[in-house]
């Protein structure tokens, strides 16, 4: 079966609770964002933080940009790093799709 970039982030998003999506949806339109709530979809689609000072640093899967490093402003999430995450997330979705058409491809087919 090969998957689509729609269906993979439809399968990511499907995965995500609601809250989680919801506030991805808001970061999509440009809303100012909670830190707490940037946090969470962070841990949700890259785990745990360390903490390096105010900064809050998720690992990814990849070496380099973009980074998810995230700071609490008086309670907001800094617009630059909510988009830095936007493109972290997408980024996940183009390499789970990638994988995804490798798998497939290496899949013996049936006669």
């Amino acid at each position: 079966m090969i998957l689509d970039s729609d269906s993979i982030i439809a399968i990511i998003v499907f995965v995500a609770p609601k809250n989680v999506e919801h506030t991805v949806e808001k970061m999509r339109a440009g809303a100012t964002i909670h830190f707490a709530d940037l946090a969470n979809v962070c841990r949700h689609y890259f785990g745990d933080h360390r903490t390096s000072g105010s900064h809050h640093i998720y690992k990814t899967p990849w070496l380099g940009n973009p980074r998810i490093n995230i700071q609490n402003d008086k309670g907001k999430a800094k617009a630059y790093q909510v988009r830095q995450v936007l493109e972290a997330i997408d980024k996940l979705a183009e390499m789970a799709l990638v994988k995804a058409k490798a798998a497939a491809k290496d899949k013996p087919k049936k006669k």
